[in-house]
């Protein structure tokens, strides 16, 4: 691969990610492409596919997550972001499996996240005690991370 053209897919990329930061989702969309057009690879179809969630392009968004796992099965975002748009569309029982490959996935970062949207899609199901767990789960791999700590909350205050 040309070195120039990867360069330049990068540089794509981060004024892609800008212009998503700042809510302009057609530009992020239309730069994430050229980054694309560049150099694929599964972060630009990843993100590509988040900036379509924000468009409410739920459907091309997972079919972004879907060429990201085709170019690396290792990276677990676009397996959550599946779970999570999936959880967006009432697909729990859909959700659930690529939620648990984001756990296994090798290279992944926040490894929190797929944990609280299980939380949230057993939840959905009913099953409090799985929801808790995966909510604590959560917890336990980032501290900080708010949006489990509040589902916590409102699952005591629910039970009391």
């Amino acid at each position: 691969m040309n070195p120039d053209r990867i360069a330049q897919a990068q540089q794509r990329f981060q004024e892609a990610f800008e212009a998503q930061m700042e809510g302009d989702y057609e530009r992020a969309a239309e730069l994430y492409q050229g980054a694309i057009a560049l150099h694929p690879t599964a972060e630009a179809h990843t993100f590509l596919g988040w900036t379509y969630h924000f468009q409410g392009k739920i459907i091309e968004a997972i079919a972004e997550c879907k060429l990201a796992i085709g170019i690396d099965p290792e990276f677990g975002n676009p397996y959550n972001d599946i779970g999570a748009y999936l959880i967006d569309l009432n697909r729990f029982d859909e959700a659930i499996p690529w939620l648990e490959q984001a756990i296994l996935a090798k290279r992944y970062e926040s490894r929190h996240f797929p944990f609280f949207n299980l939380g949230r899609a057993h939840l959905a199901q009913g099953l409090i005690n799985r929801a808790r767990t995966n909510f604590q789960r959560a917890l336990e791999i980032e501290p900080r991370y708010t949006l489990a700590r509040r589902a916590l909350e409102n699952l005591r205050r629910m039970l009391n």
